[in-house]
């Protein structure tokens, strides 16, 4: 918790490596002050067929999943915080969006969780 999950067209690819564009949202979400650095969860999916209203236009989108508890203006902010700086590292991709899901803490579990611990 949280997790960044970025659907892609692959061809972004060409401009920033994954890790890279990984790291800078690692970046972005850190510099929130919503999570602990070390809860931070980033990962692409680089997707080669793709259609954006009916073309192969090149695209950008974030899933964020974090623990509820959070306000709609600290939410909106962190949407913005990574939109802007996608739109700063890829100002020719045309679709940059990003939404945040919250998730219950009453049914959230990890490994970490499990008693006992393994």
């Amino acid at each position: 918790m949280p997790h960044f999950v970025v659907d892609c067209s692959a061809e972004i690819l060409q401009h920033h490596s994954e890790e890279a564009i990984a790291l800078q949202l690692h970046r972005v979400a850190a510099a929130s002050d919503l999570f602990d650095i070390g809860d931070i969860k980033v990962r692409l999916n680089p997707y080669a067929k793709y259609l954006v209203g009916g073309k192969p236009e090149p695209f950008i989108h974030v899933f964020a999943s974090i623990m509820q508890g959070r306000t709609i203006e600290q939410r909106a902010a962190l949407s913005r915080a990574v939109v802007e700086k996608l739109v700063e590292l890829f100002p020719h991709v045309p679709n940059i969006a990003m939404n945040v899901s919250e998730f219950e803490k009453a049914t959230y579990c990890n490994r970490s969780m499990l008693q006992p611990p393994c």
